[in-house]
């Protein structure tokens, strides 16, 4: 079983609009609403590659019954802790006029320290029984920075870390498998500029050097990065002909990633499937819902290439 675990899911509202124009009256030409947020959309992209999988996730508040019927639609296995927070709602504004997306987005609200113990313990039961872990997204306010080194601690299996921050840089000495920040949250988390790719090399082999086994790079759509101790390489994403909407791209593919690892296959190659996951992911309006069908041939079609 692969366990995706996360205490900041969403309610997602997608508004799509023939134009967009900023300081004016809008009106939706369409109007829709998900489960979403990294960890919904890792869990769920899990399930669409073919599971086994879990999604542990906190939620409350009027979303819950929302997210609940639609996982129970998708056959999507979960395990919600309950809280006395409600679930965060974040919107996409997709303007197709201008082919640009935006995204608002409502930060994790506060969780008690009985709620953040309750995870934690549910999360060590969940993950005792996994083969592999997506550990993801960002941290709700007021939870020590700490807390995530508190589960990697907890983890028997080959974890995939997707977050950023002190969060990050606390767990490195407990050698995740991966960790995967993209390129603005790699930044973010160092502290300083990396303008260019041996710059963005040199910042990923010090994350090696501080634990982590492989280190994976996102920057749209640009080439993923990927160094371990063995090496470092640069792979190109496939020509992305139709996009209707990115978000989830980064999330998927660090599901994607697990998943190959739990069924035998390289990171890697986990890399690469993740890739042509998130291609997948990119024609669909609903972040995570990928089609399977055709990913695994066009995963084996991505240009991976030796860097020095």
């Amino acid at each position: 079983m692969i366990l995706s675990a996360g205490l900041t899911p969403a309610w997602q509202q997608i508004l799509v609009f023939d134009a967009f124009r900023y300081g004016e009256v809008n009106r939706a030409r369409e109007a829709h609403w998900c489960a979403s947020g990294k960890v919904f959309n890792a869990g769920i992209a899990v399930h669409r590659l073919g599971g086994p999988s879990l999604t542990l996730a906190t939620v409350g508040g009027p979303p819950l019954e929302l997210i609940q019927r639609e996982f129970d639609a998708m056959g999507v296995p979960r395990r919600f802790v309950v809280t006395q927070a409600a679930t965060r709602v974040c919107t996409t504004i997709i303007d197709r006029a201008g082919g640009k997306i935006t995204e608002l987005v409502e930060n994790g609200r506060p969780l008690s320290a009985e709620e953040l113990d309750t995870f934690r313990r549910a999360y060590a039961e969940e993950a005792a029984r996994a083969e592999a872990v997506v550990l993801i997204g960002s941290l709700p306010a007021g939870t020590p920075t700490t807390y995530y080194r508190d589960l990697v601690g907890l983890t028997p299996c080959p974890a995939v870390l997707d977050f950023r921050g002190e969060g990050l840089l606390s767990v490195l000495d407990r050698e995740p498998l991966v960790v995967k920040p993209n390129r603005e949250e790699l930044v973010q988390t160092l502290g300083r500029p990396l303008p260019t790719d041996h710059d963005l090399c040199e910042a990923m082999r010090w994350v090696n050097e501080r634990g982590a086994r492989w280190v994976v790079v996102t920057q749209g759509a640009g080439p993923v990065f990927v160094t371990s101790h063995q090496g470092a390489w640069r792979l190109w994403p496939p020509v992305a002909e139709h996009v209707v909407n990115p978000i989830g791209c980064g999330d998927v593919l660090a599901a994607s990633i697990a998943w190959a690892v739990c069924h035998g296959s390289g990171v890697l190659d986990g890399v690469r499937l993740g890739m042509a996951a998130a291609a997948s992911n990119l024609r669909q309006l609903f972040p995570g819902r990928i089609d399977p069908v055709g990913v695994r041939g066009q995963a084996e079609a991505i240009r991976v290439e030796a860097i020095e």
